[in-house]
């Protein structure tokens, strides 16, 4: 079930907020939390039944673990954690990654001497293993408490507004907002006007941008011009973009609406004028998870600089291979982080001395429009194909005039302004967007022809799909 599904839209929440404010009212958090949970059990149980018992196995595992790590005096505690973060790692990695080492084991043997998995990838699975592996990981360390109520972490790790895709919420961030949490009319305001700026974000914007970018990349890499894959790559930053972050706000808006406060997961990524600062602001709940229990852990910058290049190297590895089971994934990985060393080589230092700051968004847009490429590409060869079309003039049969239109110009106008440069330039627009206790006559007005707009949009089309689903 999407957020932008008219199932979603018209049953399932206004049903989830009705039932939780009366539950709410007359029994406190407590009672809401037992709508809640049951709410997300049948959003997670709606597309995908028989993985609800998965997810449950899942929480049952890391609360069992969760409890041994908490216990005072027990031995052999670094023994307990390993082997709780082994097992989940092992089950993401049985079902995400399997197949992926299985064809090439097939390869070498020349036949098929592993079996390949017939398993669909649960949904969700990257995201709230990751929730999981932290809430253990922050016992281990002492700084939060072993959970010991079942049915208040199974709410933490199933929590359908951040469970299939984001942010990464960590425990320690919610652990007092589970129990002791105040809702208020001003925080439910605050979660609709999000909630809506996320659903515009993503159907308005996104699926637009979608529908070409599909439509082109149908197409061999020969068959389009220079400019037409330019424009179709610029096209998909914006789609992956307003998808991703629209679903971030979609999210951080439910959670709103139910009392709980998730942290920002997007910052303007595109005006960022490296590709260091592109990852403090792009999917910053998954980056500052690698950072807390990947990067820092292996000794982050404190052992030397080659160990720090090569932490780097191991977190941007993990960060591709993360989103897919493929070459293009931890090539897209890779080829951040490759820029990442280099700027920590004395580039950024050369880019910070830079007088003409321009041409430092041109870089940091170069690289991440060029990652883009293996992002979304099928496999390395296609890949590279675009990647050199794209450098290498070629006339192709289709060119810019095939896919220009007003729409398209709309849509690319629209998406380059507010993507950041607009907030930047108008910073009193960038306050209103996220201003929690106050939103004007103008923005509620605003606000309703944007939903307006989107169910309009999506009666008539059922393209919506969500990018970050499949990870």
């Amino acid at each position: 079930m999407y957020f932008s599904s008219m199932t979603f839209l018209w049953a399932f929440l206004p049903v989830t907020l009705l039932c939780y404010m009366v539950l709410e009212r007359f029994g406190k958090n407590a009672a809401g939390n037992i709508a809640l949970l049951f709410a997300s059990l049948i959003f997670y149980a709606w597309g995908e039944p028989v993985y609800i018992l998965l997810l449950l196995a899942s929480v049952a595992l890391n609360y069992l673990f969760g409890l041994v790590l908490g216990m005072k005096g027990l031995r052999r505690r670094r023994l307990a954690l390993a082997l709780g973060v082994v097992l989940n790692i092992g089950i993401l990695g049985f079902f995400k990654y399997f197949n992926f080492f299985a064809s090439y084991v097939n390869q070498a043997f020349g036949r098929e001497a592993v079996p390949l998995s017939h398993f669909a990838l649960p949904l969700g699975i990257s995201f709230y293993t990751f929730q999981a592996m932290s809430y253990v990981i922050d016992v281990y360390r002492g700084e939060v408490d072993a959970q010991k109520n079942f049915f208040s972490l199974l709410l933490y790790i199933s929590l359908f507004p951040q469970l299939v895709a984001g942010p990464i919420v960590k425990y320690k961030d919610v652990e007092d907002q589970i129990l002791r949490r105040v809702n208020t009319y001003e925080k439910r305001a605050y979660g609709v006007k999000r909630f809506i700026y996320g659903l515009g974000k993503k159907v308005l914007l996104s699926n637009v941008f979608g529908k070409y970018v599909d439509m082109a990349l149908g197409f061999e890499p020969g068959q389009l011009s220079t400019g037409l894959i330019w424009m179709v790559m610029i096209m998909y930053t914006f789609q992956i973009y307003y998808d991703f972050s629209g679903y971030s706000d979609m999210a951080i808006g439910l959670g709103s609406m139910f009392g709980f406060e998730f942290k920002e997961n997007f910052n303007y990524p595109y005006i960022s004028k490296s590709i260091q600062e592109f990852w403090r602001r792009w999917h910053i709940s998954l980056s500052t998870w690698f950072k807390e229990y990947v990067y820092i852990p292996l000794g982050g910058n404190r052992k030397g600089k080659a160990r720090t290049y090569l932490n780097l190297f191991l977190v941007f590895l993990l960060t591709g291979f993360w989103h897919g089971a493929s070459l293009t994934f931890v090539f897209w990985g890779l080829f951040h982080g490759f820029f990442m060393i280099v700027e920590r080589l004395g580039f950024g230092k050369l880019l910070e001395k830079n007088p003409v700051k321009f041409l430092n968004h041109i870089y940091a847009w170069l690289v991440v429009v060029c990652g883009w490429v293996f992002f979304r590409m099928d496999g390395m060869r296609k890949g590279i194909r675009f990647l050199k079309a794209m450098f290498f003039y070629q006339k192709g049969e289709y060119n810019l005039t095939a896919c220009i239109n007003l729409e398209v110009i709309a849509v690319l106008l629209a998406g380059f302004l507010l993507c950041g440069i607009l907030q930047s330039m108008v910073p009193k627009l960038r306050e209103a967007l996220y201003h929690r206790e106050e939103t004007s006559v103008l923005q509620t007005v605003f606000l309703f022809a944007i939903f307006f707009l989107c169910v309009i949009s999506l009666s008539a089309d059922s393209y919506n799909p969500f990018i970050y689903f499949r990870f």
